[in-house]
């Protein structure tokens, strides 16, 4: 390649430098200023009036001002303002460098947040982020040093045939970008959405908003996709037998993974199960966490946390005991002497369960004798209570246990321990040999 082929960039650069040295630079300088000054007061002032003082899940605003997207995007849109007033009395030379540098700071931010916002606990999020943040400064490098277009030209001289297309090295770059740009912003407007319909949703209300988060975000990242595709150049429609045979060969290769998504929305369509219900799925119980488009999340009272593919809360048993029920009935069981006052007892059991605030007093507590056991009389007390938690049930038993093994000492009610009569029976050969063995008796002269 012949160096004096592109001298024009290299001579724009030299200039480019040169106007540096002039006066009017310091007031470029002092506009960029006054720009970066409305950025902060605006951001600061649309931050209060939104309520975002510490969003950090926000893509428009984070923990900090300059944490978030809006920012920039304000000093951009002002920079481009006063960069059309500037222009207009002098020749530029800050300007040529600032509106680079701020938008690849947008693009950094605005990916980096949309990342963040979508994809929380994800490993490779921090490499992504690091790759457009490398992409978005080499861009501007050659933007401002005047070798973009010239890399650009080289770029489309390198091209191939695929099909009936003719795909060059710059095609396929800029069908990327543009593909990462709108997959960006379908994760943007999917993560909105979820955040809006989640925020102040509970119960059975949550379960419906996550189904419609789903399908929301599944719908959007179809449409960018399909977008992104046509974008780099490539023909869908020369796909169409492609990836029917692709997809038949998908299809019995991923069929556990299609229906574990399919029963993620059956799951949330059919509100069956809910966020916040305690069931119990293949012996482990405990409460539903989150409900996601291939898994459930469920936690013990003893804060063990089970994934479990919902295809097995669709096909499998499950038990609720949330339901759609709000209460919960709960019993305890308790053995006295026989000789014990049964009314006595059923009282001090109902009272006992009165004492605790957490125990429903509609409806009514009951207290019976349930069984004649072994060692004593079986004493059952059941009564109702607002539908929580593993441990807050266990705690409230414990509480009312405690408060009538009080009461039956209080009151000298005994609680029998287990006895057992053991008989023992000896076989005729040792009965002789014990009767041989045994003393005579004294002869009387």
């Amino acid at each position: 390649m012949n160096p004096q082929a592109h001298p024009k960039p290299i001579d724009d650069f030299g200039l480019w430098l040169a106007g540096f040295t002039q006066p009017t630079v310091l007031v470029e300088l002092a506009a960029l200023a006054i720009c970066v000054g409305l950025a902060w007061v605006i951001s600061g002032a649309l931050r209060k009036a939104l309520r975002m003082e510490d969003d950090r899940k926000s893509v428009l605003f984070g923990r900090r001002l300059i944490d978030g997207a809006m920012f920039p995007l304000l000093l951009l849109l002002l920079a481009y303002v006063a960069r059309a007033i500037v222009i207009a009395f002098m020749p530029l030379a800050a300007f040529k460098v600032a509106i680079p540098v701020l938008v690849a700071l947008v693009v950094i931010r605005v990916g980096v947040k949309v990342l963040q916002a979508a994809f929380t606990t994800a490993p490779w999020v921090k490499a992504l982020e690091r790759t457009i943040s490398w992409v978005a400064w080499a861009a501007m490098v050659l933007w401002v040093s005047g070798l973009l277009p010239v890399v650009l030209a080289e770029m489309d001289d390198i091209s191939w045939k695929l099909g009936s297309s003719t795909l060059s090295l710059r095609t396929l770059v800029e069908g990327f970008i543009t593909a990462g740009a709108v997959m960006i912003l379908a994760l943007w407007v999917s993560s909105a959405i979820e955040s809006r319909l989640l925020r102040t949703a509970t119960g059975g209300d949550l379960s419906m908003r996550k189904a419609v988060s789903n399908a929301t975000r599944a719908l959007l990242l179809f449409v960018g996709l399909i977008i992104a595709l046509t974008s780099v150049g490539i023909d869908l429609t020369a796909l169409s037998v492609f990836s029917g045979a692709i997809g038949v060969g998908v299809g019995f290769g991923l069929q556990k993974l299609a229906s574990n998504y399919v029963s993620g929305f059956v799951i949330l369509a059919e509100r069956r199960l809910r966020i916040g219900d305690n069931v119990k799925v293949d012996s482990f119980e405990g409460r539903i966490l989150d409900i996601n488009t291939r898994y459930s999340v469920i936690r013990s009272p003893a804060g063990r946390e089970s994934i479990v593919p919902n295809e097995l809360m669709v096909i499998n048993r499950v038990e609720n005991f949330t339901g759609a029920l709000t209460r919960v009935w709960q019993t305890s069981v308790v053995s006295v002497a026989y000789d014990s006052d049964v009314e006595q007892v059923s009282g001090l059991l109902l009272k006992a369960v009165d004492e605790q605030a957490a125990a429903l007093k509609e409806p009514a507590p009951q207290a019976s004798l349930s069984a004649f056991g072994a060692d004593g009389l079986e004493f059952t007390v059941g009564y109702w209570i607002n539908s929580g938690d593993g441990a807050e049930q266990l705690k409230l038993r414990s509480a009312i246990n405690r408060a009538i093994l009080q009461a039956l000492r209080e009151n000298g009610i005994e609680i029998p321990y287990p006895q057992r009569v053991l008989h023992t029976v000896s076989s005729p050969a040792e009965a002789g040999r014990t009767d041989s063995a045994a003393p005579l008796p004294p002869v009387a002269d």
